[in-house]
């Protein structure tokens, strides 16, 4: 379950860019490759923001497809299935240009 360690690595990084405020949520980008299970990345989010400033903020998780781009004919595809293989003329060189993402994109902070 790595996310757990992610969620200590969210609670480190909102930590330090809160900065003392009160934070109400923390928006996320997370591509299907990177095989984050969001209802256990919020579950995990419970457990390690409890005993930290964190505590009662919640995760909200943008999915991003993954696609790849075809380096023979330059066709641009988003996968429906983990098949690496162009849809327009079948090569398998290609490269993933959407889908690895992990970011933290926002922060929702309480008014003062």
């Amino acid at each position: 379950m790595h996310e757990l360690s992610i969620c200590r690595s969210i609670v480190d990084v909102v930590g330090r860019h809160a900065d003392g405020r009160q934070v109400e949520i923390i928006r996320l980008r997370v591509g299907k490759l990177r095989q984050i299970v969001p209802d256990t990345l919020a579950y995990c989010w419970t457990l390690v923001s409890e005993p930290t400033p964190l505590a009662g903020s919640r995760l909200e998780v943008e999915s991003v497809p993954a696609a790849i781009r075809c380096t023979g004919c330059g066709h641009t595809q988003v996968l429906t299935e983990a098949v690496f293989a162009c849809g327009s003329c079948g090569g398998r060189d290609v490269a993933v240009v959407a889908g690895e993402e992990f970011l933290i994109t926002s922060l929702e902070l309480a008014e003062a």
